[in-house]
């Protein structure tokens, strides 16, 4: 369903299992990202009304997500850590050149964030499987539900303004260069790397 073109090796779940706090702080970051994310496509698309509209409840619902995210670090007898750059993110967002149309620049955005979400969902997928604490796997089983809602949105959202077929090759060159990148990730205590 999520189109990736490389799984995510479950090994992955060892290094998680042996870092859950360092997870936690990163997840809770990524959590609030995607709402900063939200609120920057208002910004910066406010003639899209139905995109606004949505995204106004997408920021909404990642703060959520964070405050979920939060009370459970607490609930752990720990604080929130520092943020921390997310080389998946960094080495994504750089796949398309700069520049274009606003349309071209909207759909290249909803693209990454289609991604984004896709991969976290995948990511969660494999926590809700594979945890050993399975309080800590049905939280993530949850949460794996609405990435994937988000995932499709945003897919959605770049067929709706771009043309099709367009958007659609764009989309699997993404999801091939993503696969390269992803060749070099998964050896270290974030939810994307």
């Amino acid at each position: 369903m999520l189109g990736l073109k490389l799984p995510t090796d479950p090994r992955w779940v060892n290094i998680v299992e042996k870092n859950i706090d360092e997870i936690l702080t990163d997840h809770a970051y990524c959590e609030q990202k995607a709402a900063s994310t939200a609120i920057s496509l208002i910004v910066s698309f406010p003639e899209y009304p139905d995109l606004v509209q949505e995204m106004i409840a997408l920021s909404r619902e990642e703060m959520g997500h964070f405050k979920m995210v939060h009370d459970l670090i607490l609930s752990r007898g720990n604080t929130l850590g520092r943020d921390r750059k997310d080389e998946y993110v960094i080495q994504i967002v750089n796949f398309f050149p700069k520049g274009g149309s606003r349309t071209t620049q909207l759909v290249h955005r909803l693209l990454y964030a289609a991604l984004i979400e896709a991969r976290s969902c995948e990511r969660f997928r494999l926590l809700s499987e594979e945890l050993t604490d399975k309080k800590l796997a049905e939280f993530y089983r949850k949460l794996m539900v609405s990435e994937a809602g988000h995932y499709t949105m945003f897919l959605q959202f770049a067929r709706q303004y771009g043309e099709r077929s367009e958007v659609d090759e764009k989309w699997q060159q993404l999801l091939a260069f993503e696969a390269e990148v992803m060749k070099n990730l998964g050896k270290s205590e974030s939810i994307h790397g």
